[in-house]
């Protein structure tokens, strides 16, 4: 051994990585876990020894950092955006056919690589370290699990390359052997066992102690690069690039000139899915070529340019044994077949939406029936089908209330939504819900806040709305069945804290129908404050981008419901926040003034400075609305490097143009950038 203890802890530091890297990217060990043990307990101790020479970036301190109480809330720098699903090779080719129109029938190369059914995560890297690590949350903002992910031994702590700068995206997952070893220790401990792998990794990353998260064995698999000052042409070229930073990129993937190919991709790993060591839920098809993705670009939700085919769902049969109601927020009534418990797809269902009235009637399902279950997605289990041949003689067809089961109010039918609906907004049940998602993760985040907090609150008859939560004492709160000092005052904390939360969180927590996260982001984005959006007529509601008539109507009868009137005046009382951030004055001086307002902005290209999702939330935020096609009603094309057809179309239609430049002068003026 080195007398050097410097030179010694660089030595085995060095070593360290690499046995991870050979073990986790390469899957190529050269050393037993033994050994790796040895060296992992000389580094710890030498470091222990002399702690001056301890690097964060050291391979013992993977499990280095405290408990913490709560993960702060981070931006992503661009959407993670969700995929569409499709089912089968028609939704295929009819992918394929939107792509090739959208890109003028270039040439085109798809890859295929397997959906790893895990957890999303984004990880930061500056000048070659890991900075941050980020959930992908609702896809706009997620949990800053740092230390968590430093854990995970596939995530390199430092690059394999000096001074590079980058976000990479991938799947934390669970091996089944590793997942198995978890729930025989639960077992063994009486702790309650997790129903599959996927579940069982994000509990593991919701952990307050990373040594705990350390405990579990999770993976990472790489699959997108965005690198400052190394832009690559295509997906392919960046998959290369991740294996020579020191990342595990699944090998399980092809690039495809055609159709048939991905169809052949995806067919062998359905057939082969079962031999793999981790779950896959189906095979992800991209655009290889990068400038293509950018020129199709995305919608709120999902890119253009990807999508994911689902493998045919698991299925299993199991007896029904009654149908219960259950009352949402908005007074839906959802019927919930009870089922004898069966194991599908690695979880055990006992209980599965029946949807509403008609699809009982049309699938014909009764009571004591054997029933056909199936995951779809393999995530959410539904009854397929009543299996006839095996109707018992006292099954039983289902009779449908016409009161609501709680509060005893007739029931109204929903024609357009096929939905029941108990119409009472005092309803006791609709009011649990509603405060359930009031205080839920996405809305005002309130810790402690949970069903079994509710329905003291509300069975007790202690509120009648969410904003009385804000009237209640410390003695109030620990009058409740086993809620001492402590947890009394962590509501009392969360309860201050969610006065913090932006508008569009409070538009979204209040519940409006059809009105979720991104809804209620573009509505607050656009009319600034409560005010501005109670004078908004349905007219002016579908004026805003991604805003249609069903929508525009929902939120117009609410806002002059007396309810839900009262409500906002009480909220606005406890001081919750119903404008924007920002000075409102200001901002809509520069709507007014802005060459975006009242406009239709095509962008196209490639931007220097901003993605394209940026640069569309600033022109909105301007007054402008962005579509993806030039038409004769587009008023201005905004283009950068490489910009094609869409800017030649604009130039013959004779259309406005503006180059990035000119685009990020304007910006300036309106003091959004």
């Amino acid at each position: 051994m080195s007398a050097d203890p410097a030179r010694r802890i660089a030595q085995l530091s060095f070593e360290l990585e690499v046995h991870n890297h050979r073990y986790y990217a390469l899957a190529e060990p050269v050393i037993s876990d033994g050994e790796y043990d040895r060296m992992m307990s000389e580094l710890i101790d030498l470091e222990e020894r002399h702690p001056s020479l301890r690097s964060p970036h050291s391979p013992s301190q993977r499990i280095g950092g405290k408990p913490i109480s709560d993960f702060p809330t981070v931006s992503h720098a661009t959407p993670m955006l969700s995929l569409d699903n499709s089912y089968s090779r028609e939704d295929i080719e009819m992918f394929h056919q939107r792509v090739a129109r959208g890109l003028s029938d270039e040439p085109l190369a798809y890859v295929a690589e397997l959906k790893i059914d895990g957890v999303a995560l984004s990880l930061i890297y500056e000048d070659s370290a890991l900075v941050r690590a980020v959930t992908r949350g609702d896809g706009t903002q997620g949990d800053e699990i740092t230390n968590n992910a430093r854990t995970i031994r596939s995530i390199p702590l430092r690059l394999r390359q000096e001074g590079i700068s980058c976000e990479v995206r991938g799947e934390v997952y669970m091996e089944h052997a590793d997942f198995a070893r978890l729930n025989n220790e639960r077992e063994a401990r009486n702790e309650a066992l997790f129903a599959n792998p996927r579940n069982s990794t994000a509990g593991s990353l919701k952990q307050q102690d990373p040594t705990v998260v350390a405990s579990r064995s999770l993976r990472f698999f790489a699959y997108s690069l965005d690198e400052l000052g190394a832009p690559t042409a295509t997906h392919t070229l960046n998959m290369e690039r991740l294996r020579a930073l020191g990342f595990p990129v699944n090998s399980a993937q092809q690039r495809c000139e055609t159709v048939e190919d991905v169809l052949g991709f995806y067919a062998q790993y359905e057939d082969a899915r079962g031999e793999l060591p981790y779950d896959i839920d189906g095979v992800v098809i991209k655009i290889d070529d990068l400038s293509q993705r950018m020129r199709l670009g995305h919608t709120t939700k999902s890119p253009r340019w990807a999508m994911a085919y689902k493998f045919a769902a698991h299925q299993a049969q199991t007896r029904l044994t009654d149908i219960q109601l259950q009352i949402g927020r908005t007074g839906a009534i959802t019927p919930v077949a009870i089922l004898q418990p069966v194991a599908l797809a690695g979880s055990t269902i006992s209980r599965a939406s029946l949807h509403n009235a008609d699809e009982i009637a049309r699938k014909d399902i009764r009571i004591g029936d054997l029933v056909v279950l199936e995951k779809g997605g393999d995530v959410i289990p539904k009854v397929v089908s009543s299996i006839l041949r095996d109707r018992p003689e006292d099954a039983h067809v289902f009779q449908f209330p016409t009161q609501c089961p709680v509060c005893e109010s007739d029931l109204v039918r929903d024609e357009e939504e096929a939905a029941t609906r108990c119409d009472n907004p005092s309803c006791s049940a609709q009011l649990k819900r509603r405060i359930e998602h009031f205080a839920s993760r996405n809305a005002m985040d309130i810790e402690g806040m949970g069903p079994a907090v509710i329905e003291q609150l509300v069975d007790r008859k202690i509120v009648k709305d969410v904003a009385d939560l804000y009237a209640l004492q410390l003695t109030q709160w620990m009058e409740l069945e086993r809620m001492g000092e402590k947890s009394a005052t962590n509501i009392l904390k969360g309860l201050q804290q969610s006065k913090e939360r932006t508008f569009d969180r409070v538009l979204f927590a209040v519940g409006i129908r059809h009105v979720g996260i991104t809804v209620a982001r573009t509505l607050a984005r656009h009319f600034l404050s409560l005010n501005g959006l109670r004078q908004a007529s349905v007219e002016t509601l579908e004026t805003v981008s991604e805003i249609g008539p069903k929508i525009a109507t929902s939120v117009h009868a609410a806002l002059h419901s007396g309810t839900l009137d009262q409500l906002f005046d009480k909220l606005q009382r406890a001081g919750l926040q119903t404008e924007t951030a920002e000075n409102v004055e200001n901002v809509e001086n520069a709507v007014n003034n802005s060459v975006f307002s009242g406009k239709t902005v095509v962008l196209t290209g490639s931007l220097s400075q901003l993605s394209r999702a940026e640069a569309a939330a600033y022109i909105e935020r301007l007054g402008g609305r962005t579509t993806s096609s030039v038409s004769k009603n587009t008023d201005l094309v905004v283009y950068g490097e490489k910009a094609g057809s869409k800017l030649n179309k604009a130039q013959a239609l004779g259309i406005e143009t503006m180059d990035e430049t000119a685009f990020l002068a304007h910006l300036s003026e309106g003091d959004v950038v």
